[in-house]
């Protein structure tokens, strides 16, 4: 068994899909629509075939509620993984990407975090640690 398709809720699919693209670095995998409905996914440039990460647009109060309350406590909605942190978060903040935390070394590996401007905090890790 393995893990095809995540989502990450936003509250707009066309700045989500810029940023995750354009900022990210991840590519367009799926985009299509039925009536108000819009199905949109993006994944790795480096494993176009792999997991896919939904961009659901966040139109459910509960769900924006949840939402809200993960941001404020400074709780990331995914987190994504690279073999060099430093350069990635040069690169992104060069794109104009909005850290909340800087890469900082913590317990195994080294962590950056940073504000999809689509109402969630993401994650970039590093492993250091080799086991």
């Amino acid at each position: 068994m393995k893990i095809k398709l995540t989502s990450v809720y936003v509250d707009d699919q066309e700045k989500a899909l810029r940023f995750y693209t354009d900022v990210l670095g991840f590519v367009k995998k799926s985009d299509f629509s039925q009536g108000p409905f819009r199905w949109l996914t993006v994944a790795s440039a480096e494993d176009a075939n792999g997991s896919e990460l939904q961009l659901a647009l966040n139109n459910n109060p509960a769900a924006k509620a949840w939402q809200q309350a993960q941001f404020q406590q400074n709780q990331p909605a995914a987190m994504f993984f690279t073999d060099n942190l430093q350069s990635d978060y040069e690169r992104m903040k060069a794109k104009g990407a909005e850290f909340t935390m800087p890469p900082t070394d913590v317990t195994a590996s080294k962590i950056a975090m940073l504000n999809d401007t689509c109402g969630n905090l993401i994650q970039i890790s590093q492993l250091t640690w080799q086991g």
